[in-house]
């Protein structure tokens, strides 16, 4: 056995219950090794994969095939906007600048892929010219929430020895905040330039965009003396795409339909523990 097929329920729906246990023994899977009762498990992969799968779409049921090699992993590198907290930044500073529905335009055309990131970003950076700076306190303060599970993700790797980056195409503001509260070990992002109390409309460079994400996965694992195949990346926006691909397990997170059209596993009803059963973590081994 190479692989093992986890299931992952929307949390607090028992979704795998009898009926699904059912059609896996029907389609010829074994009995479940339960991760947690009635929300996730795990089983051999078998040969009516495929039938199965279609079988369980009615059901509010996440399903991926991982290997069970190398399987925990030792580094994580996770999106932050849309990922690790509910917001996009550049839209709640556009909408305290009065431009909110230019910028959002902007930003869901960049995270479907239909624009050049870097492009993007200047673009609406320059939009944000004469904003007071103090906005961004307020923001953090107020209107930025976090993505469930988020906290337990972080506290279970790192008790099991992994290392945790927040690597982020918004803002460094933004990361170093989000990643001291969630206790990432690192964050990275963009500079937003500032002068005088306000913003100038620039962004700094180099823009941290895809390429960039790619870069620091290989430089964060190099540092820390593992490979790509030893870390998990997460994020669900056109610029993780080349990140979740080179990663060892890279996890489309709610993610826009051209990143799940490019990503092997995909989440839609769990929340950010579902990396956990993905890695063969049960509920009673989660920390905090």
């Amino acid at each position: 056995m190479d692989s093992v097929l986890v299931l992952i329920a929307a949390p607090g729906s028992r979704a795998i219950g009898a009926e699904v246990v059912g059609l896996l023994r029907e389609l010829g899977g074994g009995a479940p090794h339960w991760l947690a009762e009635g929300e996730a498990c795990e089983v051999p992969d078998f040969e009516r994969l495929t039938e199965f799968m279609v079988d369980i779409r009615r059901f509010p049921i996440d399903a991926a095939v991982v290997s069970i090699h190398n399987r925990r992993k030792r580094l994580l590198i996770a999106d932050m906007d849309s990922t690790m907290i509910e917001q996009e930044c550049i839209d709640e500073l556009g909408e305290m600048a009065g431009v909110g529905d230019r910028i959002k335009d902007i930003t869901i055309r960049a995270m479907r892929g239909e624009l050049d990131f870097d492009g993007a970003l200047t673009e609406r950076v320059r939009l944000l010219k004469g904003l007071d700076a103090g906005i961004i306190d307020r923001i953090i303060r107020e209107r930025i929430t976090y993505m469930a599970g988020g906290a337990t993700l972080i506290a279970t790797m790192k008790a099991h020895g992994a290392y945790t980056a927040l690597v982020s195409g918004g803002f460094t503001p933004f990361t170093a905040r989000v990643g001291a509260h969630l206790g990432f070990d690192e964050d990275q992002a963009n500079e937003l330039i500032i002068a005088d109390g306000k913003l100038t409309g620039e962004v700094g460079h180099p823009i941290l965009g895809q390429r960039a994400k790619v870069e620091a996965l290989h430089r964060i694992a190099a540092r820390r003396g593992h490979e790509p195949a030893d870390a998990l990346a997460v994020g669900d926006g056109a610029n993780d795409l080349a990140m979740l691909s080179e990663a060892g397990l890279g996890v489309a997170l709610h993610a826009k339909p051209h990143v799940q059209e490019g990503s092997l596993v995909r989440i839609n009803h769990g929340d950010l523990t579902a990396l956990l059963y993905l890695q063969g973590y049960s509920r009673a081994q989660f920390v905090g």
